[in-house]
Order: C-alpha cells, then structure tokens, then sequence
C-alpha cells in the first residue's frame, strides 16, 4: 500500500497533501504523530515503511502477506500513538516492536488456515491421494458436492473459494467485501454442517 492509500483511511483522509512533515527530526516527527497529525504520519510512514515491509518479507516470505502486514502495523501505531513513550525508546524502535508482534499474528493465522485446510481435507475426503479409481471416491465427491449445493449461497462460494481455489481467508475477505470475522464465520458454519450432515446427525436447526 502506499502512503497516499494507507493515509487516506485515516478518518478525515482527504487525499495528497504538501508534507513539510518530511524534513523533520525523527523526535519532532514522533511528536506531531502523538499530537495526531496526518502529515507526520504519512512522513512517518514513508520514512520507515519499508523498514517494517523488509521485516515482515523476511519473516513471512510472502510479499502480498507482508503488505498487509506494513499496514497493520502503521494503523496500529496510529491508533495507539498514545502509547509511545519516548523516554522508552526512539520511534523507529517502537514501530519494529509493533512489526514483530503482527508478524507473529500472521504467522499464527496461517497455521490456524493450514491445519484447518488439513482437517477438512482429511474428514471430508477431498484429498484423493491413493484413492484414484476406487468407486467409493467418486461417491464421496458425489456427496460432498451435494452437500456443497445445499449451503447458503455466500456460504458455498466461500467455501469453494478457500478449499478448491486455495485462495487465503483475507484474500477471500477482499473479493467478497465482507470483513474477514464475517468469512471465517461462514467457513466455520458451513464445514460445520457439512461434517454434521455426512455423519447423519441432526442438523444446527434441532439442537
């Protein structure tokens, strides 16, 4: 994201802007983004993005993962600039400290979305590893796309859109539009009875 994008979902981001911010000392640009000012904070951004943006590649591996995470971590610093405490440290240090605890967000978001993968691919036998020409895998993909078909709609493209295009729970948020608590409550609900109805126990309506 650049800094015009990123500044521009602050609340009042009314677009470029001259920043005079830029030419300032690191302190007095921590200080302006304490006092709230767009300016320092975009110049705070453009002066250490790619800081936190190597750090986050370096960690995560993935170039789109750690723009998202560049973001986090100035939104974050932003909304708890309250926080910083100078006597503590210099900005740049404080940023690096909000960098290293998003990356380990991330990294556990990615292992949550791989062992669910892993288990839904296991109890709903989509997997057909060993499995090529045997009649009952086909039966299985048979009844998995049926029980796909009954699912509400955002459900189902949801779902197709994690476990047969592959895509990650955030990209599938940005496509969609929906906040991502919103998809991965839909994920869960529809694995949820898909597994309940395969096994043939009530569904969530009688319990």
């Amino acid at each position: 994201m650049t800094a015009l994008a990123l500044e521009e979902t602050l609340p009042g981001g009314q677009g470029p802007r001259p920043c005079a911010a830029m030419d300032l000392a690191d302190e007095e640009l921590a200080a302006g983004l304490m006092r709230g000012s767009q300016d320092c904070f975009a110049a705070a951004y453009r002066r250490w993005g790619a800081l936190v943006q190597s750090l986050a590649v370096r960690s995560l591996g993935d170039s789109r993962e750690a723009e998202d995470v560049t973001q986090q971590v100035f939104m974050a610093a932003w909304h708890g600039r309250l926080g910083y405490r100078p006597e503590r440290g210099p900005l740049p240090g404080w940023l690096v400290g909000i960098t290293r605890r998003k990356i380990a967000d991330a990294l556990a978001a990615r292992t949550r979305r791989v062992e669910l993968a892993a288990a839904t691919a296991a109890r709903l036998r989509l997997t057909e590893t060993g499995a090529a020409g045997r009649p009952e895998s086909a039966l299985d993909r048979v009844l998995i796309g049926t029980e796909l078909g009954k699912l509400p709609q955002v459900q189902r493209r949801i779902l197709r859109m994690a476990y047969y295009d592959g895509l990650p729970q955030t990209r599938i948020a940005e496509l969609t539009g929906l906040p991502l608590g919103t998809v991965k409550g839909h994920v869960r609900r529809a694995l949820h009875g898909i597994r309940r109805s395969l096994s043939g126990g009530p569904d969530e309506a009688e319990q």
